[in-house]
């Protein structure tokens, strides 16, 4: 079967999801990066279904609904949220050191110590590192706003297209 109305909303579906995922990043001061430029979309399409399937950076999903700290946690990133958590085996393994790391040495900066020296990227990574571990990050739900908003945007046509790809379809004869 061919699901040809289908397949153009879907296509208008995916690129609000990628549309509106973009701009939340870009607010939240993470536009352009690594996460930013890895969103996409395909369309699957089988004889009896068709398939959204997003792709992003492996880490998107934590910057998305969050990460529980190992001490305390943010409200925004509740048990119900994110099922990640720093220290129980379900958060971000050793990826936090080496991004934070990458990180820091792409933006260039360093904090002084007391007396005004620059502290190392080592210690910078030690501080932030730890920060995070204890604290977990908050989500900010980049991609689950707009993928629940598409939803209910596109939800009616979804269903007319798909009725009409249907009915465009159907064969009757006479006897």
């Amino acid at each position: 079967m061919e699901f040809n109305n289908l397949e153009a909303v879907m296509t208008q579906y995916a690129k609000y999801v990628i549309q509106q995922s973009r701009s939340r990043l870009t607010k939240d001061d993470k536009g352009g990066g690594d996460l930013y430029n890895s969103l996409s979309y395909n369309l699957l399409e089988d004889d009896q279904a068709m398939l959204v399937e997003f792709m992003m950076e492996d880490y998107g999903a934590f910057v998305d609904r969050g990460v529980k700290g190992k001490t305390s946690t943010y409200p925004q990133t509740s048990a119900a949220l994110s099922p990640f958590q720093y220290g129980s085996g379900t958060g971000p393994k050793g990826g936090l050191t080496k991004g934070i790391d990458k990180w820091l040495r792409k933006k260039r900066f360093q904090w002084r110590d007391k007396k005004g020296k620059f502290m190392s990227y080592q210690s910078m990574r030690y501080l932030i590192v730890k920060s995070i571990y204890n604290k977990g990050l908050k989500a900010n739900l980049f991609f689950t706003k707009p993928f629940v908003a598409g939803i209910q945007k596109y939800e009616l046509d979804m269903g007319k297209a798909f009725a009409e790809d249907i009915r465009s379809q159907m064969v009757f004869t006479e006897k």
